[in-house]
């Protein structure tokens, strides 16, 4: 009849002394203290394989591991032992997620998807998106592995940004780190995009005051100067859609072709691109169809609607259109880019009458219905299909109008 074990105290480990040779005091269930010659005393839990093979589990030294910390590690082995699984086995895998947890972390996933998805944006972009991670991301959260990263954390490291004022770059930031999360989900890095859980945390961006034409004759000078233009067919086709689809300058710079449906006459942006996330929806208007299928026949090929000058693989510069405006005698102070959005918006609710909500749904700005509820992709998409045909005829009258001073 096998001698029962008594289980160990902390007073007789402490003063367990150290022999010639190594011993073992037993502490039950497999588990046992080994006293080696040099005083060190080492945790370790005999155990038998499915196999029937003896095999052994270090759980390390005492003090640093407690009788009562080795007792619970014991337990959890001799569990992993009753549900089937071998806890040495089990041990090395856990090891294994550990070390792949702690190679991937958020910088060199941030680093890694950045490379792969640089033929999506200009090398200007891609620089710009790596300093901010740089300078404000990666000293935070940049060496913790992508997995165990919380919002609260991706939080702290914003509040960074937020507090000296920087209130769009912050949320510039948050737009990119979700990204790299989503890129991580994707590889099977990360369970989820954490970003997602800071809602409405970050300090809203003040609505910005982009110089802008809005008074109808002077609209008509620009317009007639933007048809009168002569340079390279990208960018003259960018200018000449730009006023008419009044999108945010980075969106029609990534047009694809994969987006354009000409026979419908829809413009499908998905959410990734978005600045709110969701999918979007421009009707185009019968002059915006024709200008589109006329650059199909020069870019119909490639991925982008307006790629780069030097290569198809990358969309147009973001400083194309301010550039052209600038050749044209625009200063910034005058016209930009992201102008012809308030150009739109002031003309088509001041002087043309148009709904507001419908307008609000071109600027891809969120609109909620009377309950508070935001409106679908499709909401309202007939009536304003017709008010964006409305509007890219109004733009005709104007550029037609002989009599209007130039302007700049």
């Amino acid at each position: 009849m096998p001698i029962p074990v008594v289980p160990l105290s902390d007073t007789q480990i402490r003063k367990a002394k150290p022999r010639e040779r190594t011993y073992k005091l037993f502490d039950g269930g497999g588990l046992y203290l080994e006293v080696i010659p040099s005083g060190s005393k080492l945790w370790r839990m005999k155990f038998r394989q499915a196999s029937g093979k003896e095999s052994r589990l270090s759980f390390g030294p005492y003090p640093e591991v407690s009788l009562s910390e080795a007792r619970a590690r014991r337990d959890e082995a001799r569990a992993l032992q009753r549900s089937g699984k071998d806890p040495a086995q089990a041990r090395r895998s856990a090891k294994a997620v550990r070390q792949m947890a702690a190679s991937n972390t958020f910088e060199v996933v941030a680093l890694l998807w950045l490379e792969k998805t640089k033929a999506e944006r200009a090398e200007g972009t891609r620089r710009k998106i790596f300093n901010w991670l740089r300078k404000d991301i990666f000293p935070v959260i940049g060496a913790m592995p992508i997995a165990e990263i919380r919002p609260r954390q991706v939080l702290a490291a914003l509040r960074h940004i937020e507090d000296r004022g920087a209130l769009e770059t912050a949320h510039n930031v948050k737009r990119a780190v979700g990204q790299v999360f989503r890129f991580a989900v994707a590889c099977e890095l990360a369970e989820r995009d954490v970003t997602r859980d800071l809602g409405d945390a970050l300090a809203s961006v003040p609505e910005g005051h982009y110089a802008a034409i809005t008074e109808p004759e002077k609209v008509g000078a620009l317009l007639r100067a933007i048809y009168g233009y002569e340079g390279h067919p990208y960018t003259m086709a960018a200018l000449k859609i730009s006023p008419m689809l009044f999108q945010r300058p980075g969106m029609i710079r990534a047009m694809e072709w994969s987006e354009l449906d000409l026979v419908k006459g829809e413009w499908r942006v998905p959410g990734v691109k978005m600045k709110m996330e969701n999918d979007h929806i421009v009707p185009l208007p019968k002059q915006a169809v024709d200008i589109l299928r006329q650059m199909h026949r020069l870019s119909g090929e490639g991925r982008y609607v307006f790629p780069g000058m030097r290569t198809h693989d990358r969309c147009m510069s973001e400083n194309t259109i301010n550039a052209a405006l600038r050749s044209m005698g625009y200063s910034k102070e005058v016209m930009t880019a992201h102008g012809f959005r308030a150009m739109a918006r002031t003309i088509m609710d001041e002087v043309l009458g148009e709904r507001v909500d419908l307008i609000e749904h071109q600027l891809a700005h969120r609109v909620k219905d009377p309950n508070g509820r935001a409106y679908n992709r499709t909401a309202h998409l007939p009536a304003r299909r017709e008010m964006m045909q409305r509007w890219a005829d109004y733009l005709d009258g104007l550029r037609a109008m002989q009599n209007s001073l130039d302007y700049k």
